[in-house]
């Protein structure tokens, strides 16, 4: 599908990719995971594989934004706290996203559900754990650099989880409760989203009408998503978060041993 494809789609597609992102916006704001609502649409007209990411960057680049402003806003989040962090993942998600081509995702599909069973386990056998902030395991600013590196490296290489790592990571790592660190996590997302939706866009892979309808529905979608998260607390983000993490499991565990099966 060329990038001028998208021109010929009929108008309802538009009300879909709307309707889609917003509803991929609001639960993405909440507890992450709102790439396995959109990307699966993205693809079921027909998208090529590479285009549908790039457009999905796009439109998940529209809700990541949102959603940190609303929680720099909402007291969440502190930006003098996220510089360490936002520099790191801009050069993990430049370095993935440029790898790409050069790496197989093979043993990533593999091994990926694995890793979010185990952070869904983890969450439920430990049900205090981030319901109020504790004490940090690691010194903040190496810690945001380490974790920067890493996931933002895995945000632009392969993708699928990347919200639930951050979230975990900030939780244990660092003691956030869970709605401090789903803040923290949208801003590390914005991050890698940008700089992955610029290496795609200067490759000519992002189709603009489906990815800015649907990026439209992302900012809806987003701000009712943080605002539900600021008003209610970890009450709400546990349960959706470890919901979203298994169902990030069982999107890949589908897509890895009964689609994959020929």
């Amino acid at each position: 599908m060329p990038a001028s494809a998208s021109d010929f789609l009929p108008l309802w597609a538009y009300a879909v990719f709307f309707v889609t992102g917003l509803f991929a916006g609001f639960i993405d704001a909440m507890a992450g995971g709102g790439g396995i609502i959109s990307l699966p649409v993205l693809l079921n007209f027909d998208m090529p594989v590479a285009m549908a990411l790039g457009t999905n960057k796009l439109q998940a680049t529209f809700g990541s934004i949102t959603a940190s402003l609303r929680y720099v806003r909402g007291g969440a989040v502190q930006w003098e706290r996220c510089y360490a962090g936002i520099a790191a993942t801009l050069v993990g998600a430049a370095i993935g996203t440029f790898a790409v081509a050069h790496v197989s995702n093979k043993l990533l599909e593999k091994a990926i559900p694995w890793f979010l069973v185990a952070i869904a386990t983890y969450t439920i056998v430990r049900p205090a754990m981030g319901r109020s902030d504790h004490p940090p395991r690691w010194p903040e600013t190496p810690y945001f650099l380490v974790a920067g590196l890493a996931l933002g490296f895995y945000d632009g290489l392969f993708g699928p989880g990347t919200g639930s790592f951050w979230t975990m990571a900030l939780v244990a790592g660092l003691g956030f409760n869970f709605t401090k660190a789903t803040g923290y996590t949208k801003v590390m997302n914005a991050t890698s989203n940008i700089v992955s939706l610029a290496i795609f866009a200067a490759a000519g892979k992002v189709a603009y009408l489906p990815g800015v309808a649907m990026g439209f529905g992302q900012l809806l979608g987003a701000h009712l998503g943080s605002h539900l998260v600021l008003r209610n607390g970890a009450k709400l983000v546990r349960p959706l978060f470890i919901l979203m993490v298994l169902a990030t499991v069982g999107r890949l565990l589908y897509l890895n041993f009964v689609a994959a099966t020929p």
